[in-house]
């Protein structure tokens, strides 16, 4: 059995542009050190906006190095434009995950269908670190469509796991990345245990979406709840006390320096300067007009 680092509440949301109202679980400036490769993750919503025949709300075009973007929606529609021509809708299963890499520029709102329907806005965005060989990778995207997702019934009709990244019981994930990670999405039903591997000399994090769940049949963990447990392998125990929905991560650790500024994460203040200059000269590319 796991050994609990800690239990963190989910802090004040505060406002990312106009468009998702977020609670930081966790940044590679404080608990998040644990979980390295994982570098941030932010909560949205749920958020109930109203209809609008105006201006999608979002998030305008900005910058991103030197690591990766992975948001995984629950309830209504994002729209994405990037500087590699990729763009598209993720609605509720989709994740999407996109590789700053070298530099990129894209924008996130809310698709024209959502911003004139209105409704609830749910969903999570995750920051991955990239090892200092792939920061100078070219930028890249990939949709992942919920039918594309692995989906694993869980023991004893208990829930499901659906695996986004990793492995689970050998079943691969659906996205591709640059070091070893698992991000497993997991729905425990009401009343029903799974228990979940572990892998030693890894961290895991396990953050409460909705619902609540007895964590090993000690520590009850609720809504917003983010627990960190320790790197010395050995099994997870979940009891759903409700209806929950767990989101599992987990990853070999990158053992380099981060250094972050903004939306740059480097490996030193020197590549910082060096990300800043090449934004400011225009060599992140553009977003066409058209995709």
């Amino acid at each position: 059995m796991k050994k609990i680092i800690g239990v963190y509440k989910a802090p004040r949301q505060h406002w990312v542009g106009d468009g998702f109202h977020v609670r930081s679980l966790f940044s590679y400036g404080d608990h998040g050190k644990y979980l390295n490769p994982f570098l941030l993750l932010d909560r949205a919503g749920p958020t109930d906006f109203p209809a609008s025949q105006g201006h999608n709300r979002g998030v305008g075009e900005h910058p991103h190095r030197g690591f990766e973007t992975v948001t995984i929606v629950y309830k209504g529609e994002v729209a994405h434009h990037d500087s590699t021509g990729e763009g598209g809708v993720i609605g509720p299963g989709d994740v999407q995950w996109m590789t700053a890499a070298s530099g990129i520029l894209h924008q996130e709102y809310h698709s024209d269908a959502f911003n004139q329907a209105g409704g609830i806005l749910d969903m999570v965005q995750l920051w991955v670190n990239l090892p200092s060989h792939a920061k100078s990778a070219p930028a890249g995207y990939q949709l992942l469509k919920e039918s594309a997702i692995p989906v694993l019934p869980l023991a004893n009709d208990a829930g499901q796991l659906r695996v986004i990244a990793g492995e689970y019981h050998q079943t691969q994930g659906a996205a591709k990345t640059f070091s070893p990670v698992d991000v497993w999405d997991i729905q425990l039903k009401s009343g029903k245990s799974t228990t979940l591997p572990s892998k030693k000399d890894r961290y895991v994090g396990l953050v409460i979406l909705h619902g609540s769940a007895y964590l090993d049949s000690q520590t009850q963990l609720n809504t917003g709840d983010l627990v960190i447990l320790d790197n010395q392998g050995g099994s997870i125990n979940l009891e759903a006390i409700e209806d929950a929905i767990v989101l599992y991560l987990s990853g070999e650790p990158i053992n380099e320096p981060v250094v972050g500024y903004g939306p740059f994460v480097m490996n030193s203040k020197d590549e910082i300067r060096q990300a800043i200059d090449d934004f400011n000269q225009g060599k992140f590319g553009r977003i066409p007009n058209e995709i």
